[in-house]
């Protein structure tokens, strides 16, 4: 897949994993918010996580008030901008609205999944299924991997590892941070990460959609001027 300006942000070969990822992880943010539904404390998978994570001191803390801040507002607009300004570089309109749509349509996601579980930390006022930071960053990443695996062209095998790789990454690091600043319970962080897993790919299926109803071309449909077809013979 080349990097044209109709380049498919869900490649064809990852269309069926992405969906079937996307429909598992949706079970997971479900069974966990059914679980955990109006809890104020950990449960048990949690608090033996807690008893290893929880509290880290500096130097790690600094580590992880960085990663934190990614997630918050103002870090968040600077990364977000960041890859807009990349994709709209590298002529890649598509991609450029994922990065917004894709990471936006996480964290909306996880917002509304909060107020309506009910789980808490640190007192009633602090909605915490699934984490939102987690889920920003996870989705992120997974926009980043679909474009390199676009843009690089790769098959079903290495395109998934890549994908679900950055994801499982990304999810982790501020899955950690999130869970040693206290501010998430670590299944939080993971209701978070499979958020960004169901909605992510699912928004650039839409994306793609979209554009191919518009009559953008793309990798997978070229343009009928790249083929010949409707030009005037030249005899």
């Amino acid at each position: 897949m080349t990097g044209r300006r109709g380049s498919a942000v869900l490649p064809a070969a990852l269309r069926v994993w992405a969906g079937m990822v996307g429909v598992l992880a949706a079970l997971v943010v479900g069974v966990l918010g059914w679980s955990y539904a109006g809890d104020g404390g950990p449960g048990a998978a949690d608090a033996r996580v807690l008893a290893v994570v929880d509290g880290v001191r500096p130097p790690w803390r600094y580590v992880a008030l960085g990663v934190d801040f990614l997630g918050e507002p103002a870090g968040a607009a600077v990364v977000v901008v960041g890859a807009v300004t990349g994709c709209l570089l590298l002529r890649l309109p598509r991609a450029a609205v994922l990065a917004v749509a894709g990471v936006g349509t996480a964290v909306g996601a996880a917002t509304l999944l909060k107020h309506l579980v009910g789980r808490t930390i640190h007192g009633d006022d602090n909605l915490s299924y699934p984490s939102g930071h987690t889920a920003f960053l996870t989705a992120l990443a997974l926009v980043a991997a679909l474009v390199a695996t676009g843009r690089l062209g790769l098959g079903r095998t290495a395109g998934t590892l890549l994908v679900l790789g950055a994801a499982l990454a990304a999810g982790a690091v501020m899955g950690w941070a999130e869970v040693a600043l206290g501010a998430h319970y670590p299944t939080d962080a993971l209701g978070g990460l499979c958020t960004a897993l169901a909605v992510t790919p699912a928004t650039a299926w839409v994306i793609d959609r979209t554009a191919g109803r518009m009559g953008a071309p793309t990798a997978d449909r070229p343009d009928d001027r790249s083929v010949g077809v409707g030009r005037p013979r030249a005899d």
